[in-house]
């Protein structure tokens, strides 16, 4: 006689459907899952753009490997681990993409500012707020709830400002490209 077979696990079937590219299977997946993908990556307290690049990035990864994961019931840790992964690969590209070792020592010479660069850094500041003041206003919205102490989420993006989710990285994009023009016009440098 032979060893019984378990019944298929409601994500078995699920699978089988998202590996075939089934429009509805992929929302039942996404609605089933989003908020323990979307809590991992919060976990690693990425900037907004980057976070939402982690949470597509764990469903681009699903959808090239939703017919090689072998333990359906398991899915909930395979997506947050995938997750991690995405976060940590995020966070060691813009690692990767700082100050080179060898240029740390020549920062670490001037650590401490002297009066005069205090006061000229207080004026470019000055300078750069109402460079931003003059950004029109979604654009200027934008940027604050970016780069808030607590940045905004695209959620919140989208409702309190009125951005749809798709235009905030290319608005951002363009409003960072006018300040950084406004800011190359009037030769300003910090220090």
């Amino acid at each position: 006689m032979s060893a019984p077979v378990p019944a298929p696990t409601p994500d078995d079937d699920l699978l089988r459907r998202v590996a075939r590219g089934e429009p509805t299977a992929w929302r039942e997946v996404v609605q089933r899952y989003e908020r323990l993908v979307r809590a991992r990556v919060r976990g690693f307290r990425l900037q907004p753009a980057d976070a939402e690049d982690a949470v597509a990035g764990t469903w681009l990864r699903l959808a090239q490997h939703a017919d090689r994961i072998q333990h359906a019931e398991r899915l909930a840790g395979w997506l947050s681990t995938v997750a991690g992964r995405e976060c940590l690969r995020l966070l060691d590209r813009s690692a990767h993409a700082g100050i080179p070792v060898a240029d740390v020592g020549e920062l670490l010479t001037d650590a401490v500012p002297g009066p005069e660069h205090r006061a000229v850094s207080a004026e470019v500041a000055r300078e750069v707020r109402g460079l931003v003041a003059a950004l029109p206003s979604r654009r200027r919205e934008l940027l604050a709830a970016l780069f808030a102490d607590e940045p905004w989420t695209y959620e919140r993006i989208t409702a309190d400002i009125g951005i749809p989710m798709g235009s905030i990285g290319p608005t951002r994009a363009r409003a960072l490209a006018q300040l950084r023009a406004a800011v190359t016009e009037r030769g300003l440098r910090a220090g």
